[in-house]
């Protein structure tokens, strides 16, 4: 072998058992990875939760409950779960599956919309320890580090999927503006950098742990722009500690606004105070738009990116309640040092609550909310919604949207506390509805009006007056079906169904019967718009009355002496009930009723006329057209015996409600699940 052969021989085999040796670290380093994924899979799995919710919203007046999923993640023995304010914020009703299938009720312990975090805690009666999951550093992570996105997307069971750090910094760019992501009015990125990486997560994901593949939680995934973003774990641990502590978060709040430094400004350090809240702690020791603020708290302040804004705004937040704080600004090139007290921070938008006597859902008026309204007091309660032909919507002049109710009577009405208790006095021992004077202002006008509150749940129908009937179905005798039928020139009506018990089923007409006259009058019908001519003859006798029917039958004539019913009730003349606990209505089964759905005079039960969207008879799937025959293994007779039954199961509050219905020709059993106030 020649010498150049010799060489390129032994570089050939050189390379060869590098490339080996290559294949063989990368086999090592991939192995590396799949069994770090594993362990920290198995780590975290067993702390995973789906989470059923039934959350509530405020829409026409009512409390309107709407079902979601979401995921969540335990984090400590006695079963307290990190989640989002989105998923659990406004839980009704929470129910959790583990991860081995079990179902537990939760209760949500406490809420925070600003960071879009809550905590609740999986019921324990037998004092269980749960598994759970620890924190790890959010800070560590860097772009490029593998981590895990676990969860319940879409309501299904567990899913892991596998990405890596995109971003460790991620603020909603400029370019979206004015757009914000904003929960109950709260600015979510005021307060979150988000942690941006390419796992994917879908909706029923959020609130599920962003895990790194040492099996801790770095990150609580909450949104989805194309990348995905988590809050950072730090953040959530900090606020879902507080939570667990307290039950809400401590916030101090200055009353200034501020955005990063203008490019225009000659310094580099420092952020722009942008606006002062009149009557704030900061407007009340002279800060002014424009100022810099260069030190607060002790701590140098450096605001020239939207993404460092998070950071300064956790500082303002964590400042002690009515505690002075040093701020050091920037005016026209001078230094001024100021002392403020800053005071507790309220959300902006309060808890929104029903009152059914009212037909409206309120709110206290924040601290905020009164600023922007240019009130000079909180006083009184927002209304946030009005149900069509309630209370409220039926005054003269009506109470509408974002009214704001001062005064009952004359008692004034600070919050929605104060509006409770006046209402509980004033329906108190009253069946009947009891006006009331309120006062309310719009705007800058004060008005006054009328309220009729209360009511009784049974509806009264009006009645018709009835009129004599004679009890049969009918089609028009036209002169195409006359003449097909070798009676061409023939008018008047067929029987095509005889009801049971009627005075024509007395008196011997049969189905096919073609009725000519009553009388001796001729029934003069031979157009389908002629349908009406029979009965309207009819409600022209006395009830009781004899009429001779005159028909043919079989090509014969027969006369035939009948004595004209009582007509029976229509459905709107029923009596009806509306339960409000459950939001829906039922009424008595009328004869049209019983024709239709071909039920005897034995079948009792009561009707369902209204099923409200988002009530908790919606949520059971209760359906308009459901026969209700059965409360509690209790027979339902009538809307009367309906009426007891609900008043006695709203006196008792069991935590489960079962009717047994018929839909059509199929039974079954709606199973409702209240949250009794």
């Amino acid at each position: 072998m020649k010498y150049k052969e010799i060489l390129c021989v032994t570089i050939l085999s050189i390379l060869l058992s590098l490339s080996i040796a290559h294949g063989q670290a990368l086999s090592e380093d991939a192995g590396d990875i799949q069994q770090a994924v594993d362990n920290a899979i198995a780590k975290v799995k067993p702390a995973l939760i789906r989470i059923h919710v039934v959350s509530v919203w405020d829409n026409q007046g009512r409390e309107v409950k709407e079902e979601s999923s979401g995921s969540g993640v335990v984090i400590t023995a006695e079963g307290h779960v990190v989640t989002n304010h989105h998923v659990a914020g406004r839980a009704k009703r929470l129910v959790c599956t583990l991860s081995n299938k079990e179902e537990v009720e939760a209760d949500l312990i406490g809420t925070d919309p600003v960071s879009d975090i809550s905590v609740i805690k999986l019921r324990n009666p037998i004092k269980r320890k749960y598994p759970f999951v620890e924190f790890g550093n959010s800070d560590n992570l860097q772009v490029g580090d593998q981590i895990l996105a676990m969860g319940s997307p879409l309501a299904l069971s567990q899913s892991v999927t596998m990405g890596i750090v995109s971003n460790t910094q991620m603020v909603i760019p400029d370019v979206f503006m004015p757009f914000k992501f904003t929960l109950e009015g709260e600015d979510v990125g005021s307060v979150v950098r988000w942690i941006g990486h390419d796992a994917a997560i879908y909706p029923g994901n959020s609130g599920g742990p962003l895990v790194n593949l040492k099996g801790e939680i770095v990150g609580i995934n909450e949104i989805s722009f194309g990348i995905a973003g988590a809050i950072p774990g730090n953040l959530a641990k900090k606020v879902a500690l507080e939570l667990i502590n307290r039950g809400e978060i401590i916030r101090s709040w200055f009353g200034f606004e501020v955005q990063p430094l203008l490019k225009s400004y000659q310094g580099k350090t420092g952020v722009l105070v942008s606006g002062v809240i009149e009557g704030s702690p900061a407007d009340k020791v002279g800060l002014l738009a424009g100022d810099i603020i260069v030190k607060l708290a002790g701590y140098d302040v450096t605001v020239q990116f939207n993404e460092e804004l998070p950071l300064f705004n956790e500082v303002v937040n964590e400042q002690t309640v009515g505690q002075k704080v040093l701020i050091v600004i920037i005016r026209d090139n001078r230094e001024i040092s100021l002392y403020i007290a800053p005071q507790k921070r309220e959300y902006i938008r309060p808890k929104t609550v029903e009152l059914k006597q009212w037909g409206i859902t309120v709110r206290d008026i924040s601290l905020l909310a009164a600023k922007e309204m240019k009130r000079d007091n909180q006083d009184g309660v927002l209304v946030t919604s009005v149900r069509p032909g309630g209370p409220c919507g039926e005054a003269k002049p009506a109470i509408l949207y974002n009214a704001i109710i001062v005064s009952v009577g004359n008692s004034v009405v600070k919050n929605i506390g104060d509006l409770k208790d006046l209402t509980r006095e004033l329906i108190k021992d009253k069946d009947e509805v009891v006006p009331v004077l309120v006062t309310f202002e719009r705007g800058k006008s004060r008005y006054i009006t009328v309220v009729k509150i209360g009511k009784k749940a049974m509806i009264e129908q009006g009645q018709e007056m009835q009129k004599a009937w004679l009890g049969i179905g009918i089609q028009v005798l036209t002169r195409n079906i006359a003449e097909q039928l070798g009676m061409k020139g023939q008018q008047g009506v067929r029987a095509v169904q005889v009801f049971e018990d009627s005075p024509a089923q007395k008196a011997g007409i049969e189905v096919g019967d073609i009725l000519i006259a009553i009388n001796d009058k001729p029934i003069e019908a031979s157009e389908q718009s002629d349908i009406d001519i029979l009965p309207t003859m009819i409600r022209r006798h006395t009830i009781g009355s004899t009429a001779k029917i005159t028909l043919l039958r079989n090509s014969k004539q027969l006369d035939l002496s009948i004595k004209l019913g009582t007509s029976p009730r229509l459905p709107r003349e029923m009596k009806k009930y509306r339960d409000d606990n459950f939001e829906f209505t039922v009424r008595d089964i009328a004869f049209v009723d019983r024709i239709n759905q071909m039920w005897t005079q034995e079948q009792t039960g009561v009707l369902v006329e209204i099923v409200s969207n988002g009530s908790w008879a919606g949520l059971a799937n209760l359906l308009t057209g459901d026969l209700i025959t059965e409360v509690d293994n209790n027979y339902m007779e009538n809307v009367i015996a309906f009426e007891k039954t609900m008043e006695d199961i709203a006196k008792k509050t069991p935590k489960n409600v079962v009717m047994k219905v018929m839909r059509g020709i199929h039974t079954l059993f709606v199973e409702m699940e209240p949250d009794w106030e």
